[in-house]
């Protein structure tokens, strides 16, 4: 039995030394050969070989992600945001001592005015900002600090290109990398700087768009859609008005969930509540009520200043259905028999509501009517929500206005506007921080129940029939529905609305459309388009982009390589010159192997002087495995 398991488990063959020997002189007699006839044979055969050992091997040495470019628009002449979309420069952190031609990478959490304001001194090559990727994760006092940032970014126009870019691990890895090499750039010696630069990577941040240009024939849509009144023609008319488009520091990640995807949320409940009410024959009242979306609200409310023109003046260049059309030809009635208008902005937060108005409501007039059933219903049925009016003139010195009531108030219309915020200045209203988190559906429902029993009591004439402050019309079957409410604020914050990016084709146009037309009568589009020889307005392309972070070595990588390169090949050329020596030499050992040929003992054969050539060929190859074994792209 054992000579059988034995059997099984043999030993490994292993080759004698005489045989390895062997091997080893053969080989050497093919290099000593090759190596005799001239060295141009020699270089074509071996050359090729070594780039094919050496070649790189496949790596990781890039990353692609998504940027959002910075605001670049002209508003009434005045340019406004970046004015550059080409990037192509080395990465820094704001913590590198020199910043001029290099891309400064920032992340939110450590984001300053002053450290954003000390790159474009520097004049770096471009900034980008890279946020977290659940904006609802931020510390309050982050979030804030940023929205009053802003603003200022905006203010005035900026040559050096500004990205934003959502947070993810291999970007944080560059930027951690990136962070490391700057900030040991100034505790460091002169001589260990120049190491640490040599030995560490670098990033190369490239776009892959093209330089910005302006949109031609960009047009801003708007709709509108009506309940007629009954009980005459010369009715008086309640316009409710909201835009829909969003704003922020960057139009793709500007999703205006508070400002104004709550008011438009509120108005289209509105529209539901009322046409159900108009549907019957005793609740249909002696109001029209026109419900206006308007488009380019965050642009000094574009969409409504067309909108009035072609409904007052008919001076405008392009010709749209009104809907006073619908009850008299003559323009006037817009003019003579509007009730009031109610813009509804910012509305899905707060514990208190604001009317806005450029002139205070005298006694007896319907705006007086409704600001005080606004306060009787606050007070009667929502006594913990703070009512309070805020008087503004209107100061047509400001490249923008407060608030869009003032568009009405300017062509001499009774408006205000309805917000939980005190003052138009408040960074909320603009923002990219303002995200879907940011909505209270109960809130929003609650100033949506406020808004439409103030509106019934007003439409109704209910405080002069002597009905109790606490009566509620909208109860049971008819009461504000939070879940519809919801739903739009969600649809709403699920896509960028910036005006930049919602054309005459965008579903969020086409959807909105198709709501109102489920509830109101006649809806129609309006657009506006920018005048070709004098624009009030000018949108640029490229606000989105692809970037590559590409891995490479700095110049002074380059010349070191150079260095080590040269001295390789003096090296080797101070080798050929002398092989008339090494030749003499491999000859004489020829010779004395002959004479040890004839010892009895293979292995006491000295091993051939040219064995010495084959080996120094391996060796040579040393130094390109060495490159080889250093990651770089370039």
């Amino acid at each position: 039995s054992e000579s059988s398991d034995s059997s099984k488990y043999q030993s490994p063959v292993r080759c004698p030394p005489s045989t390895i020997a062997t091997m080893f002189e053969e080989a050497s007699e093919v290099f000593d050969n090759m190596f005799k006839s001239s060295f141009p044979l020699t270089f074509i055969v071996f050359i090729p070989a070594v780039l094919i050992l050496v070649s790189p091997l496949p790596a990781e040495a890039a990353h692609e992600f998504t940027v959002y470019r910075m605001q670049q628009y002209d508003l009434q002449g005045q340019p406004y945001g970046t004015r550059n979309a080409i990037l192509n420069t080395e990465a820094r952190t704001v913590e590198a001592e020199v910043l001029s031609r290099r891309c400064v990478i920032m992340r939110l959490a450590d984001f300053s005015y002053e450290e954003y304001q000390k790159a474009l001194r520097q004049s770096a090559g471009a900034v980008v900002i890279i946020l977290p990727k659940n904006m609802s994760t931020v510390p309050q006092d982050i979030v804030q600090q940023f929205m009053e940032l802003e603003p200022e970014m905006l203010a005035t126009e900026t040559i050096v290109p500004v990205y934003f870019a959502m947070e993810d691990d291999e970007l944080l890895s560059i930027y951690t990398q990136t962070l490391t090499s700057s900030s040991s750039q100034g505790s460091l010696s002169a001589a260990e700087v120049l190491l640490h630069t040599a030995t560490a990577n670098g990033f190369q941040m490239v776009t892959s768009g093209a330089q910005s240009k302006a949109i031609s024939d960009w047009a801003i849509t708007s709709l509108e859609g009506r309940l007629a009144g009954v009980g005459g023609e010369d009715l008086p008319t309640i316009v409710v008005v909201a835009h829909y488009d969003s704003f922020g520091v960057a139009p793709w990640l500007s999703y205006g969930a508070d400002s104004n995807g709550s008011g438009v949320s509120m108005l289209l409940e509105l529209a539901r509540l009322f046409s159900k009410l108009y549907t019957y024959k005793r609740t249909h009242a002696g109001y029209n009520l026109l419900f206006f979306v308007s488009g380019g609200g965050k642009f000094n409310y574009q969409g409504t200043k067309r909108w009035l023109e072609d409904n007052l003046d008919h001076t405008a260049p392009h010709t749209v259905y009104t809907f006073f059309r619908a009850f008299s030809t003559d323009s006037s009635l817009l003019q003579d028999n509007v009730a009031f208008v109610l813009c509804l902005d910012t509305l899905g937060n707060g514990d208190g509501l604001h009317l806005h108005v450029s002139k205070p409501p005298k006694e007896g007039t319907p705006q007086y009517s409704l600001l005080k059933e606004l306060e009787l219903v606050v007070a009667s049925q929502y006594p913990e929500v703070k009512f309070s009016m805020v008087h503004k003139k209107i100061n047509l010195a400001d490249d923008m206005l407060a608030w869009e009531h003032e568009r009405f108030g300017i062509r001499r219309l009774p408006a205000f506007t309805l917000s939980h915020l005190p003052s138009h200045r408040l960074a909320q209203r603009s923002s990219i921080m303002d995200v879907r988190p940011h909505v209270d559906v109960k809130k929003l429902s609650r100033n949506t129940k406020v808004v439409a029993e103030a509106l019934a009591r007003v439409i109704y004439n209910l405080t002069e029939k002597g009905a109790p402050g606490d009566l509620q019309i909208f109860t049971e079957q008819m009461q504000v529905q939070e879940e519809q409410l919801s739903a739009v604020v969600d649809w709403l914050t699920a896509q960028p609305r910036a005006a930049q990016l919602v054309d005459k084709d965008s579903s969020v146009v086409s959807t909105l459309e198709y709501h109102l037309g489920h509830y109101l009568k006649d809806v129609k589009r309006h657009y506006v388009k920018a005048d070709k020889r004098d624009p009030e307005f000018v949108f640029y392309d490229q606000l989105k982009q692809t970037m590559n972070a590409y891995r490479v070595k700095p110049a002074i990588f380059d010349l070191l390589l150079a260095v080590c390169i040269a001295a390789y090949l003096g090296m080797m050329y101070l080798a050929i010159q002398v092989r008339h020596c090494v030749h003499a030499v491999v000859q004489t050992s020829e010779s004395c192997t002959v004479l040890s040929a004839e010892s009895p003992s293979p292995r006491r054969r000295p091993i051939k002087v040219h064995h010495t050539m084959f080996f120094c060929f391996v060796f040579s190859l040393i130094p390109p495995f060495f490159l080889k074994s250093i990651n770089f792209s370039q």
